[in-house]
């Protein structure tokens, strides 16, 4: 049997008129005019078929009926306030799914998962490694780490980072028996592919070089196994830099040259609308959000920008 039950709206002004003894002052609480907090609780007499007010002139006053609801009202209110705040509460610890590319989550996220755990012990992040598109609807995931245009609609979508795609290779390769020293000298190295199809040929144009083929070398379906054939000297890599950061800092793999291109896609943070709020993945997303631009200020300098003049 359904319940039957008064307007909240008009609960929420009778028990904040009868708390202030004043509809004005209700109304500066609930941000409402005082016409129409009496209008919500002249809709909730005739609704309920009594009298929860007397007027003395400009006061008012609780009728007998008026002071026994409001009893009632305010525990129920209570009881509602209580719930929300357990409910806040688990949604503020407990587990976290989040869902990224393979490629992203080997190279930029999981490295740094334990910065996140030292500032929030109360949650545990799940990662769900994986390119296919999530149904927040079906899948029990919370938040998801996208790479393209940022148009989902339906989602609340907020811009990651942005990239730069640039040549990255081993440091053997510098001085190697064909030394990489500029653009041109490419032309005695292997070009290394990754399905994304990033564009050799535009880097070379910007680079001043034309007598390459931009389609040579071998290819690989992931990004990330281009980086791993990079880092083990198999060839030069045209990157993603949120991809081959963490190399750079460690000296795995260096930028010979200081000509970029900007990538066609960004990496973006998507959740649904009713996610916004809740701690755990606000908390994340500014973590995210946090790491993101201190990785752009500690950008890798490419190999040739950092030598002495």
């Amino acid at each position: 049997m359904a319940r039957r039950l008064p307007p909240l709206g008009a609960l929420r002004a009778f028990e904040a008129a009868a708390r202030h003894l004043s509809f004005t002052k209700a109304g500066e609480e609930l941000h409402v005019t005082q016409a129409a907090v009496s209008h919500q609780v002249k809709a909730l007499e005739e609704w309920l078929g009594l009298r929860l007010f007397r007027r003395r002139g400009r006061q008012v006053f609780l009728s007998e009926a008026g002071q026994a609801y409001l009893a009632d009202v305010r525990e129920a209110f209570d009881q509602l306030a209580a719930a929300t705040g357990r409910l806040w509460q688990r949604e503020a610890s407990g587990v976290l799914t989040v869902t990224t590319l393979a490629s992203l989550a080997a190279s930029w996220l999981v490295p740094r998962l334990g910065q996140f755990r030292t500032l929030h012990p109360e949650i545990d992040v799940r990662i769900s490694a994986t390119d296919d598109l999530i149904d927040f609807g079906r899948d029990d995931v919370d938040l998801a780490i996208r790479y393209g245009t940022g148009d989902w609609p339906g989602l609340e979508v907020v811009l990651l980072m942005n990239e730069d795609v640039f040549p990255v290779c081993s440091p053997a390769l510098l001085d190697g028996p064909v030394p990489l020293r500029e653009p041109a000298d490419l032309q005695h190295h292997t070009l290394l592919h990754d399905d994304l199809q990033l564009n050799w040929k535009a880097w070379l144009d910007a680079a001043g070089v034309k007598d390459i083929d931009p389609e040579r070398g071998p290819g690989f379906n992931l990004s990330a196994l281009v980086v791993d054939a990079a880092v083990a000297g198999q060839g030069v890599a045209l990157a993603r830099s949120a991809l081959v950061g963490h190399h750079l800092r460690a000296g795995r793999l260096v930028r010979p040259f200081d000509v970029k291109l900007p990538a066609n896609y960004a990496y973006y943070i998507a959740y649904p609308p009713a996610s916004r709020d809740l701690p755990k993945v606000r908390a994340f997303t500014d973590w995210l959000l946090a790491v993101a631009q201190e990785d752009g200020m500690d950008a890798a300098p490419s190999a040739t920008a950092a030598a002495p003049s």
